[in-house]
């Protein structure tokens, strides 16, 4: 790592690449001593809070919309942060990915594709190839808290400042377990694998000990932990908070154009094993007569199978978006509602499209609609992502149950 490449970067999904460039652009212009941390639970940002709009023929930043009276300090910035790109293997993720790295290097940032997957051995390659860099960087930034393999390279990390962004609603349950000094476990994983599963969890502990002790400093061993979040979350102990409002998104892209439909948002609860496919079809069904909704944003994750039962069953135009939604949203053209079940857009699209006139709404998942292998957690989970999203219209589960 050269000198001035001081901060290292680990992403492993376009959302977290996403949210490491929010946190760059908050901390490049930033006034000296860094944005206010909180730990209360962020609010939606009004327009005294985001500063006067640009003059017609005021001097741009480094990017269309950029800060303007600050050009140099993300480029100073820029020369100090390194993104390493930990990609997974399904092919829309790699492509988002590949998507957010380009602009990210237009931003003035370097970034280096790691594969890390993909055989027994890729993850220890890898592990080797960024070990030097991993002991130098001063400060380790990190997008999957849960990740084994971001958890494996902690081991590593002397740096006495980590910084969390949002990898999704994972963020809500990531500072809920290590205020209760839980193992880091996602909300919607249920145990099993039997003895081998056992065994391989045995032999992960002392990494995964190591990591809740990494994000749980004690006072006075001068490690800080910082979480970058859009989600509501009250932070403990030694970790601080700071409000990720999509800055860099509004001032890269749009405001949209708005069109006089309902734009649906897709999910991945079926592909994790927490909603039944049968239910989520009559959910998806129902919503769309409800609201006239004309097109489907797909999550990700989602099948190509499940996308075509869902076009032929709704006659939804079915969009597989190119880069995370936020983006997608502010650049336009969007709804002027958007409509989810709980997720992660329920919270950061609010601030992505503040002072656009969109409006979101989010489903409730009626508990009838989980499979019967869903974690015990997932009930409470989703219907806490629903009541503390805010500047959002909710929709009772009813809604979508009644069209089955």
């Amino acid at each position: 790592m050269t000198p001035s490449a001081s901060t290292l970067a680990f992403v492993e999904s376009p959302v977290q690449l996403l949210n490491v460039l929010e946190w760059a652009h908050t901390e490049a212009v930033s006034p000296p001593g860094g944005a206010p941390l909180l730990d209360a639970v962020p609010r939606q940002p009004s327009r005294a809070a985001r500063g006067p709009a640009p003059q017609p023929g005021a001097a741009a930043g480094p990017a269309a919309g950029g800060t303007a009276g600050a050009p140099e300090r993300p480029a100073r910035a820029a020369a100090r942060l390194r993104i390493v790109v930990l990609p997974p293997t399904d092919p829309m993720s790699r492509g988002q990915l590949r998507r957010m790295a380009a602009l990210a290097r237009d931003e003035g940032y370097e970034v280096r594709w790691q594969e890390a997957r993909g055989g027994h051995l890729a993850p220890f390659r890898a592990l080797a190839a960024l070990a030097r860099d991993v002991r130098a960087a001063r400060r380790v930034v990190v997008g999957d808290p849960f990740s084994r393999y971001v958890q494996l390279l902690l081991t590593l990390v002397r740096a006495e400042e980590l910084v969390v962004v949002d990898d999704g609603t994972a963020t809500m349950e990531f500072v809920a377990q290590t205020a209760r000094g839980e193992r880091l476990v996602r909300w919607h994983r249920v145990g099993g694998g039997g003895l081998p599963g056992r065994v391989r969890e045995l032999a992960y502990a002392p990494v995964s000990a190591n990591a809740r002790r990494r994000f749980t400093p004690a006072a006075g061993t001068g490690r800080r932990v910082e979480v970058f979040s859009s989600m509501p979350v009250t932070v403990h102990g030694a970790m601080t908070l700071r409000v990720n409002e999509f800055a860099w998104t509004r001032s890269r892209f749009g405001p949209p154009r708005l069109t006089k439909g309902t734009d649906l948002v897709g999910t991945s609860l079926v592909e994790t094993g927490v909603v039944d496919p049968a239910r989520y079809l009559d959910a998806v069904r129902a919503l769309t007569l409800e609201h006239g909704a004309t097109r489907y944003f797909a999550h990700r994750r989602e099948s190509p199978e499940k996308l075509r039962l869902l076009s032929e069953a709704t006659g939804l135009e079915i969009v597989r978006p190119d880069l995370p939604l936020e983006l997608i949203a502010r650049r336009g053209p969007v709804g002027r509602t958007i409509v989810s079940f709980p997720s992660t857009v329920v919270h950061t699209l609010p601030y992505a499209l503040t002072g656009t006139g969109v409006t979101v709404a989010v489903c409730d998942v009626d508990p009838a609609w989980l499979t019967g292998s869903a974690s015990p957690r997932a009930c409470t989970f989703l219907a806490g992502v629903t009541e503390t999203a805010r500047d959002v219209h909710r929709l009772p589960a009813q809604t979508a149950s009644a069209a089955g």
